[in-house]
């Protein structure tokens, strides 16, 4: 029997039916698995294996073009999918497959982008299902962001920079060196991008962290912040476990608070 768009969006979406979990989770790992063989294929490894690697690559391009065509004909609003956030990086996930025939140095580099589908899930609470507590969560999510920006931009610079700096950029681990000590503001200076692109990734590399992660690690503060001024009282009806001091009722649901006496 064939799915209803209804029910073919609500499992690409849903995260808590068993079917859901299975779809998201599956599709999480293939995002993982593509970005790793993306960093074996950076290696001097043998013909054999980079054939294998191609062949399961492609597979999994193939399983993503077909999640974003039944992502897109299950959307009920089309035209607002497309232009969805998360809708620009699935299609920057498959774009490659779909023109790998034209040679196009910005379409190749569009592959490194696909670990950005994680943060579909990262929003969900997905990824992160074991941390009850929203500090932990945003800490995750902070932890996240770094590693995203870091990876990506590694990718970007690798891509770059080999064909023409092969010496320095050997593999994706020599890349991912000098973002990281670029990111950290160590900048030990054995390796710089001598490439016009390249030099244009570095400082769009430290703008976007600039940009995101202090953002992020404000909102941790304020919470922190926030959390300090009140008591841990557990709510009976929503199980909320910090409230004001002063409070009689949860400011979620609205439960009476059993205060604790005697203190």
């Amino acid at each position: 029997m064939l799915l209803s768009r209804e029910k073919t969006e609500f499992y690409l979406t849903d995260l808590e039916t068993p079917t859901g979990k299975i779809i998201n989770l599956t599709m999480a790992a293939l995002v993982l698995i593509s970005s790793g063989i993306f960093v074996a294929q950076t290696y001097n490894i043998p013909d054999n294996i980079r054939f294998l690697l191609d062949l399961i690559d492609t597979a999994i391009l193939i399983i993503f073009a077909a999640e974003y065509i039944l992502r897109f004909w299950s959307a009920e609003n089309k035209l607002k999918y497309i232009f969805s956030f998360y809708a620009i990086i699935d299609l920057m996930a498959i774009l490659p497959f779909f023109l790998g025939t034209v040679d196009i140095s910005f379409i190749r580099l569009l592959r490194w982008f696909r670990i950005l589908r994680l943060i579909r899930f990262i929003d969900q609470k997905f990824l992160f299902a074991s941390i009850s507590t929203e500090d932990g969560l945003i800490f995750a999510r902070i932890l996240f962001t770094l590693f995203a920006i870091i990876f990506v931009y590694s990718g970007l610079i690798y891509q770059v920079e080999h064909p023409v700096n092969p010496q320095a950029y050997t593999t994706f681990l020599d890349a991912f060196y000098f973002s990281v000590v670029t990111m950290t503001t160590v900048g030990f200076g054995d390796l710089t991008p001598i490439s016009e692109v390249g030099r244009l990734l570095t400082v769009l590399m430290i703008l976007t962290g600039v940009a995101l992660i202090p953002w992020q690690v404000g909102d941790l503060i304020k919470r922190l912040v926030k959390n300090a001024n009140q008591v841990e009282i557990v709510c009976s009806g929503c199980g909320l476990a910090f409230h004001d001091m002063d409070a009689a009722f949860c400011k979620r649901c609205g439960t009476k608070l059993r205060i604790k006496s005697g203190d």
